[in-house]
């Protein structure tokens, strides 16, 4: 597949690059995008939420009334669930929400992300560019060039550039990765994907069939 390189102006350079048909233009594979999606956000989770159980509520534990004779029905201390301030049952409890997924299948859903970006004209690749400060007015500046600054935007690069992350730093809808962070939710969630002609080749190293 070849698509068209442009600059940061928005212009067309004449040039075109092949992108292998492996990695943006295979049958997208839905599940495995679920999958890899699923694997990401709850990699996000903390899992530190808890509720005190009847053990850990800091309560007298002296039995409130007989047993017997009352005419209600028999209770112990005040740490019973039943009352307002007891503990509680089943509660949550901290965990890891983690979980195993091959790197096969992460490889397809990327691959498959990617193809579902191609397919749909959602993909420009760009030749590679920096800047000399961070500015986010440069940020915007590319982006109305490319007439992207309505969409949610990804923008893929080869290394890690501060000045061209810090410059996207304060735009809601802009996101800078380099390609060793590049996730299939990143990519889905995405509107538009911006990638720089340079990360190309690293894309095709990382993402390739194995």
């Amino acid at each position: 597949m070849e698509l068209k390189v442009y600059n940061i102006k928005g212009s067309e350079t004449g040039r075109t690059v092949n992108v292998e048909d492996s990695i943006f233009a295979i049958e997208p594979n839905q599940h495995a995008v679920y999958l890899d999606c699923k694997q990401y956000l709850a990699d996000q989770r903390q899992g530190t939420h808890k509720a005190k159980e009847r053990s850990e509520n800091a309560h007298s534990t002296r039995k409130l009334k007989r047993q017997k004779g009352t005419g209600g029905a028999r209770s112990g201390d005040y740490k019973s669930p039943v009352f307002v301030g007891g503990g509680t049952i089943f509660g949550p409890k901290p965990r890891d929400y983690r979980f195993k997924l091959n790197i096969k299948v992460k490889r397809l859903a990327r691959r498959s992300a990617l193809s579902m970006k191609a397919a749909n004209s959602a993909m420009t690749i760009v030749e590679n560019f920096s800047f000399d400060a961070p500015k986010t007015k440069q940020m915007v500046e590319v982006l109305n060039n490319l007439k992207i600054n309505d969409k949610k935007s990804l923008i893929v690069i080869e290394n890690q550039n501060n000045f061209v992350s810090l410059s996207a730093r304060n735009l809601q809808n802009v996101k800078v990765v380099t390609v060793s962070t590049l996730n299939t939710y990143d990519i889905m969630n995405a509107s538009n994907i911006v990638i720089s002609e340079g990360s190309l080749q690293e894309i095709n190293r990382v993402l390739a069939a194995k």
